[in-house]
């Protein structure tokens, strides 16, 4: 491999680099003068001029696909998770600067953490090689552990952060595994270059097992079922900030890697892999929705039904066979606008931060309603989205989803998005029956009262709205979705069919 490369051959990554340097300017800020607001500033510019790199690149009109070093593939489908990953975690900044206003730590190293861990993010999903796909996602994942633990006197966050490591490190170590059985037979750590010996290779059990190993740390990492044991202790000892940061940006980097290796490399035409994935699928929704029904904690309610949206999403991926990718994306885009406006109402509720705890009991929201009527709203449409109600985003991507069952004629799977979506309906509208109850007399906890000027809060308004619009008026996002095509020469063949 030649290692011998140009500035302009690194152009791609442009974005990427960007984030980086952000990361390093804002580091410099720290060591010249401690300054939250500054520090947050500097955050929040870099993000914009990489969010505004990638809208010209895409609509620019002169965006060349490329291939960077063998390792990265920058394509259409890259470009759009990435937009996807630099908005959520623009969301993830602004909620967490009046979050973290009252924390009497240093505050700084927060962005300096989220910044590095939305590189790693952006690379995961342009990945095209086993070992960018390895590193890229320790990148991601490495500073999460100090982002989850990052409010340390509370001892339910600095468990989160421990929990996240030792678990997290288990499925980095599985996945190493089975790319390391995958290579011993394949002699290629290239997806594209794997297909053929790949295929060739599927009879041994050993090539089975390490494809097995790789969609079971995948699945660690999207908390799916049976590996989603983590997900509710580690949502609910968060900072709400950061809960909003593992269950869009990290969920969204996984997912796109993952739909880019599962057809780049050819995995998806192996029957036994299709149905370990239909099983995970399965499992995640049953397990998603019975268990959230008996919760009284909204973060751990969120937590439990990330699970089975997940679950939802990998039914979109089997149903790909000759439905579009794009139905899998719109669900992801409509998935993450709604987490970020349902975990951003805890996060404004939360915030100042304070040493005890978080408004996350349902009793905490009781007759919210009658005190923050706007909040309510905002996290009114987000429960109807999240339920999949018509006139909500939440439902364009179910419906879609559901279609690409029915496409395929997978009528099993596409009645478990019905029956899950049935049992989801529940606890959503139970979390909206107490908003609008008779309120206490003394509420033990309340968003500020001008949470709306702050820009965490304009940002989950802006949520609320862009939900809202495309549940009316989906056309430009299924477009966008349809556009974003992965460079794949299995993927051509299956759109063809």
């Amino acid at each position: 491999m030649n290692f011998t490369m140009s500035f302009s051959e690194l152009m791609p990554l442009a974005p990427v680099m960007i984030v980086a340097l952000t990361a390093i300017v804002v580091m410099l800020l720290i060591a010249i003068k401690r300054n939250h607001n500054l520090s947050a500033t500097a955050s929040v510019v870099g993000l914009n001029l990489a969010l505004l790199y990638i809208l010209f690149a895409m609509f620019g009109g002169a965006f060349a696909p490329s291939n960077v070093m063998g390792m990265f593939m920058v394509d259409p489908f890259s470009m759009l998770y990435q937009l996807v990953i630099v908005v959520a975690a623009l969301a993830c900044c602004t909620l967490s600067h009046a979050y973290i206003e009252n924390y009497t730590d240093n505050r700084e190293e927060l962005y300096i953490l989220m910044l590095c861990s939305v590189a790693g993010a952006m690379l995961m999903v342009a990945s095209s090689h086993y070992a960018s796909f390895f590193i890229s996602l320790e990148l991601m994942s490495i500073p999460v552990y100090g982002l989850l633990a990052y409010t340390h006197q509370r001892s339910r966050s600095l468990e989160a952060g421990i929990k996240y490591l030792v678990l997290s490190a288990t499925a980095s170590a599985m996945l190493l595994m089975g790319m390391a059985y995958i290579y011993a037979y394949t002699g290629s750590l290239s997806f594209y270059d794997n297909v053929q010996a790949l295929m060739q290779a599927i009879q041994q059990p050993m090539v089975i097992l390490g494809l097995g190993l790789i969609i079971c740390a995948v699945a660690f990492k999207l908390s799916l079922a049976p590996f989603h044991k983590w997900t509710p202790d580690v949502y609910a000892g968060a900072p709400a900030p950061i809960a909003t940061f593992l269950a869009t940006v990290a969920k969204v980097a996984t997912i796109g890697l993952f739909v880019r290796y599962l057809l780049s490399s050819g995995a998806i035409l192996v029957d036994s892999i299709v149905t370990i994935i239909t099983i995970i699928a399965v499992l995640s929704i049953l397990v998603g929705n019975f268990l959230a029904v008996r919760q009284v904690n909204l973060k751990r309610i969120l937590g439990y039904s990330s699970i089975a949206h997940f679950g939802y999403l990998l039914i979109g991926l089997i149903s790909m066979t000759y439905a579009s990718l794009g139905n899998v994306t719109v669900y992801v885009i409509t998935y993450v606008l709604t987490t970020i406006g349902a975990f951003g109402v805890v996060a404004l509720m939360s915030s100042p931060y304070n040493n005890d705890n978080e408004a996350e009991s349902l009793a905490d929201y009781r007759g919210l309603f009658w005190r923050r009527p706007i909040l309510t709203a905002t996290l009114t449409v987000m429960m109807l989205s999240l339920a999949g109600i018509p006139l909500t985003a939440g439902f364009i991507g179910k419906f879609l989803v559901i279609m690409a069952a029915v496409t395929t004629q997978h009528w099993f799977l596409a009645a478990m998005i019905i029956v899950g979506s049935g049992i989801g309906l529940y606890y959503y509208l139970r979390v909206m029956v107490v908003m609008y109850m008779t309120p206490p007399d003394t509420p033990r906890i309340d968003a500020d009262k001008h949470w709306g000027q702050k820009v965490g809060g304009l940002m989950v308004l802006a949520a609320a709205l862009a939900v809202l619009v495309i549940g009316v008026y989906p056309d430009p996002i299924i477009k966008l979705a349809l556009q974003a095509e992965i460079l794949s020469p299995l993927h051509f063949m299956l759109s063809q069919q």
